[in-house]
């Protein structure tokens, strides 16, 4: 304790705040306003203004004490109050009575207009705090406010002199020095009767700053571990995110497998279901039918060994030949008859090495011999009516004995379109065409170029120098007709034709349209002829188109002779090297 009487001079720190409550006074008189008095004339109504402020400074105060390190009131804060109390009590409502935060913080009487003044401190039970400040309250509608300022920090640093020199001490009772201590909170005055000073931010200051050191510090050892943290932290998100994309894909190809397997199942399902139909009806089936078909080989074995034993029986003496080869052979007839061969027969030939031989009839007696017989026509015994492939390779008989002891009788025979166009691309080479009608009569038609292309370009026909008796209606065409329609007739440069393949004129394409079909054999149709040796045989020479299956000219005709509805007797076709007459 210090002695009394004693003062000490107040620090820069308590002036500051000394000069701040004597602010804070003076902001209260400028609000001018008046309290309402109390009901009895010694007992003046506090100020409503005065009371709000005085609730809000003592909030204010209450908050800053929780800051402290204990917590505790300190008399030094309500003595700040008081003192700003008292002063502006006593310039402007004298007699007033004021309560603060619960306790009589003020008190005065006054007994007359210049009666004394004194104020009075004093507590009382706990009421609502009193904002003491000198605030303006917003006028709705007019007035916006905004809560929150900026503020500048404050100046900090070294002060601008340095301490004074201490006094000598007075003569006299010494008094004791006042301790400061920084953590309770509050500043002294200079004088002991103002009490303790308003609070400040100084000593809290000093109290963050300590921690603030403290809290860097924790702050510095955390950086590490949080950036540690983060770095797993991410470490973790990329290998999960990973793991998610591989299950993605995984579920994927599960899926796809599922699919392809349920695919193969199905497809397996219906395999097995076919193979067990096959083998619950199809195998028995095909059995009972093997069982069949071997039984009708079975019966036609025991035929053909019946026929064998026939033919065993019947050659058990030697076997006589009607029709003996000569010895005498060539390329072609005429080759055989420089050779020797001056009889008309069957020869064989064999124009190309590469190719066997074959059986020909060769006419060695008409203008001078050497002819092949390629086409023959006397009696109707052979059908004419040929598919593409038998006119191809030849069909019919070459010739036959009539008691001779040789085949010097040619028979009804096509020689094939393959021999023909080979025997006639191996030179120059000409055309004689004999024929006969049913009453005797015998004309020719002769051409000295004639020429049979391959079956590439469907064996088109080049004739060419006609001579004759018969009338030129390969080159010429039909002579009882005229214009278009005796071209149509011309046969000269045409393709062969046979009703199941259509080369003529006539259409093509349309199976409905076909010379072959209606004129009864294969030719070098156009559209549709003028002669066709391979039609059908007429007995008796004369018919009519209710005769003709088509109701068409189909006998075996040559127009510029009988016209179309005589069919001729005999007409054959016979070629030979062509060699100009010595």
């Amino acid at each position: 304790m210090r002695p009394s009487g004693h003062t000490r001079r107040s620090s820069r720190p308590e002036r500051r705040h000394r000069r701040r409550c004597e602010r804070k006074q003076r902001r209260g008189k400028r609000a001018g306003v008046r309290a309402r008095l109390a009901a009895a004339p010694h007992k003046p109504a506090v100020p409503s203004l005065f009371v709000a402020n005085a609730r809000s400074l003592v909030s204010k105060l209450d908050d800053i004490r929780l800051r402290t390190t204990d917590g505790h009131r300190d008399s030094r804060l309500d003595s700040c109050v008081m003192v700003i109390t008292e002063t502006w009590m006593n310039e402007n409502t004298p007699g007033l009575a004021v309560e603060l935060a619960g306790r009589t913080i003020f008190r005065a009487d006054r007994t007359s207009d210049s009666g004394s003044q004194g104020p009075t401190a004093s507590t009382a039970t706990a009421k609502p705090a009193i904002d003491a400040r000198g605030h303006r309250p917003v006028s709705r509608g007019r007035e916006t406010y905004t809560p929150t300022r900026y503020v500048p920090p404050p100046i900090s640093g070294g002060g601008r002199y340095r301490g004074r020199p201490t006094q000598a001490p007075a003569k006299g009772p010494q008094e004791e020095e006042k301790v400061e201590h920084p953590e309770a909170g509050g500043c002294t005055h200079a004088s002991e009767q103002m009490g303790i000073l308003c609070p400040t931010g100084c000593e809290l200051k000093t109290t963050l700053v300590k921690q603030e050191r403290n809290v860097k510090q924790a702050m510095a050892d955390l950086k590490p571990q949080v950036d540690d943290l983060s770095r797993s932290t991410n470490n973790v998100y990329n290998y999960v995110d990973s793991m998610s994309n591989a299950l993605r894909e995984r579920q994927l190809v599960i899926n796809d497998n599922n699919r392809v397997v349920s695919q193969y199942t199905d497809s397996l399902e219906e395999q097995h279901a076919y193979v067990k139909e096959t083998v619950d009806t199809v195998f028995p089936s095909n059995i009972r039918v093997l069982h069949g078909v071997l039984e009708k080989v079975r019966l036609k074995i025991q035929k053909l060994e019946k026929a064998i034993q026939v033919q065993r029986e019947g050659c058990q003496e030697p076997c006589k030949t009607t029709c003996p080869i000569p010895v005498v052979s060539g390329k072609e007839c005429e080759d055989i008859f420089r050779r020797g061969g001056k009889d008309s027969q069957m020869y064989m030939i064999q124009p190309d090495s590469f190719y066997p031989p074959y059986k020909v009839f060769c006419d060695q007696s008409t203008q001078n011999g050497g002819w092949l017989l390629i086409q023959n026509r006397m009696d109707g015994s052979v059908d004419f009516g040929r598919r593409w492939d038998e006119y191809r390779i030849g069909f019919g008989n070459v010739a036959f004995d009539v008691g001779k002891g040789h085949c010097e009788t040619p028979g009804e025979y096509w020689l094939g379109n393959n021999r023909i166009s080979q025997l006639t691309k191996m030179g120059p080479t000409e055309v004689l065409i004999e024929m006969e009608d049913w009453a005797g009569s015998k004309v020719y038609a002769q051409y000295r170029q004639f020429t049979i292309q391959s079956e590439t370009s469907n064996y088109i026909l080049a004739i060419n120098d006609y001579s004759g008796t018969a009338g030129n209606t390969f080159l010429e065409g039909s002579t009882q007709l005229y214009g278009e329609n005796r071209t149509m007739t011309i046969h000269n440069g045409m393709m062969f034709s046979t009703y199941d393949r259509d080369n003529d004129n006539w259409t093509p394409g349309d199976p409905s349209k076909q010379c072959a079909k209606e004129d009864g054999g294969g030719w070098w149709y156009n559209r549709c002829h003028s002669a066709n040796p391979n039609g059908r045989y007429y007995m008796g020479g004369a018919y009519t188109q209710h005769m003709a299956k088509h109701g068409t000219d189909d006998g075996v005709v040559w127009m510029n002779w009988k016209g179309s509805w005589y069919s001729l007797k005999t007409i054959s076709m016979k070629i030979r090297p062509y060699f100009a007459p010595s």
